[in-house]
């Protein structure tokens, strides 16, 4: 297998170095604290337009009826004072601390899928803020994408695919601090968007019934394990593509035209 197959032996042993479990995990419970203080800063200080658009998202994203959507939406109802007082700035500071927690976890993954040593890489902390802006202006836009800007979902996938490959795209080069050009992390971003925008359409044929039977079932409680459990599917997604897409990179047949180094670039420091 190593030498008929050079690149499964490469593409087992970036997996056991990534540690994809583990890593998709900690992403995954990172994202959940960050959704949770999300709802209640966005409900109570968030424009009303910007309630519905990110209400609209959700539901398309994992195709909420019943129950579900009833809870999501009463989650954005018109806030007061008391809401408003109880969130405050710790609130938006408890989102802003989550959101990097999840932009260091996510660096450290693309660090670990390219090879690159601790010290490389050094990324400054407006990078992770930028990050994080980016994903939640494309998270209030995805109730539009997902529906082909209203000319419907034949629109909507290829569009949605388009964006995904960007975002994942531009992701790795802004959390890597540019150590790794262009070219070569193109192949992981394709892989992660592919990836990912399959279990967007299979969030709408499982996710409107789990959620409904966990709330029938367990109240409001339930919905946490079954929403934590498909971030985690999601992640593990995201480490595998990301990985895959560093490895094949640094095959001969992609290097050779992507212009991969052959060896994971010294330290760069960021600006």
């Amino acid at each position: 297998m190593e030498t008929r197959f050079p690149v499964v032996t490469g593409l087992v042993d970036r997996m056991v170095s990534v540690s994809i479990f583990d890593s998709a995990t900690r992403i995954a419970a990172q994202c959940f604290l960050t959704a949770v203080p999300l709802v209640f800063v966005l409900s109570a200080y968030a424009p009303a337009a910007v309630q519905e658009q990110v209400t609209s998202a959700v539901s398309a994203v994992f195709g909420l009826n019943g129950q579900a959507k009833d809870q999501l939406e009463q989650a954005f109802q018109p806030p007061t004072d008391d809401l408003r007082q109880a969130t405050g700035v710790v609130g938006a500071l408890m989102v802003l601390l989550s959101a990097t927690a999840v932009s260091r976890a996510l660096q450290r993954l693309c660090r670990r899928a390219w090879l690159l040593p601790r010290s490389g890489a050094k990324v400054a902390p407006w990078r992770w803020l930028a990050w994080i802006v980016l994903w939640l202006g494309a998270l209030v836009v995805q109730g539009l994408l997902h529906n082909g800007f209203g000319l419907g979902l034949g629109l909507g996938i290829p569009v949605i695919l388009a964006i995904e490959t960007a975002l994942w795209w531009w992701t790795q080069h802004l959390l890597l601090g540019g150590s790794i050009r262009w070219s070569p992390l193109l192949p992981g971003a394709v892989i992660t968007a592919i990836a990912v925008s399959a279990l967007a359409v299979t969030a709408h044929f499982y996710m409107p019934r789990a959620l409904n039977r966990a709330l029938a079932e367990y109240g409001s409680a339930g919905p946490v394990f079954v929403l934590l459990s498909w971030l985690i599917i999601v992640c593990v997604a995201v480490a595998v593509g990301l990985s895959v897409g560093a490895v094949l990179s640094q095959e001969p047949f992609l290097r050779r035209r992507l212009g991969t180094l052959t060896s994971p670039p010294g330290t760069v420091q960021d600006t």
